[in-house]
């Protein structure tokens, strides 16, 4: 009677384990699909693909804009702000290019190279630029983007989604894929050695 209850009772905990494994693949392959329909066309599609160095020739704040709001958005998402324009020399080929913030900034506002997050208040908004202004004066010098292809007459200070960042992003569907097959294979390994005690 005992023996037959650690059975029923090693059944269950293997078809729970069994499930569990399941489970953790099938979410692993979600976040896959997730990260490959928005993340990857977005890596893909980037041309400032090359690093290399800017220096700063001049940084402006021009009068306010009003920051364009993106399809679908409503009508709120409207604010001014002054926009700030950042010219650099790109050392890879000498030209004068306006710096953007990254390509969502680009493709946003093509008149600015920044675009602050909304606030209540105007002043901080103002402050927040013209500090940004005065560390592009301040550093002259700094990493970043191009395309290579000449594509695109312009650069970018950073990309939305770098190599390390799309490497991390695939890190944890992984690993939860391989902790979901580890699981599975333990499971069958377990179901194959009580058959085997069973038989001997």
């Amino acid at each position: 009677m005992l023996a037959k209850k650690l059975v029923t009772a090693q059944k269950r905990g293997e078809t729970r384990a069994l499930c569990l494994g399941l489970g953790m693949v099938a979410c692993s392959m979600m976040m896959y699909f997730f990260i490959g329909v928005t993340i990857v066309p977005f890596y893909t599609n980037s041309v400032w693909t090359t690093e290399t160095v800017c220096k700063v020739l001049k940084a402006n704040i021009k009068d306010k804009v009003f920051c364009p709001n993106s399809e679908g958005s409503e009508a709120e998402e409207i604010f001014p702000y002054p926009c700030l324009q950042v010219w650099v020399n790109l050392t890879a080929s000498g030209q004068e290019v306006m710096l953007y913030q990254t390509e969502d900034t680009l493709e946003r506002n093509p008149k600015c190279s920044y675009i602050p997050e909304k606030l209540e208040n105007s002043k901080e908004v103002k402050a927040r630029i013209e500090t940004i202004a005065s560390n592009f004066k301040k550093y002259q010098t700094f990493p970043c983007y191009y395309d290579p292809g000449g594509t695109q007459n312009n650069v970018i200070l950073s990309r939305l989604y770098p190599s390390k960042g799309l490497l991390f992003a695939f890190l944890w569907p992984t690993l939860m894929f391989t902790g979901g097959c580890l699981i599975i294979v333990l499971v069958k390994i377990s179901q194959y050695v009580s058959v085997l005690s069973a038989w001997q």
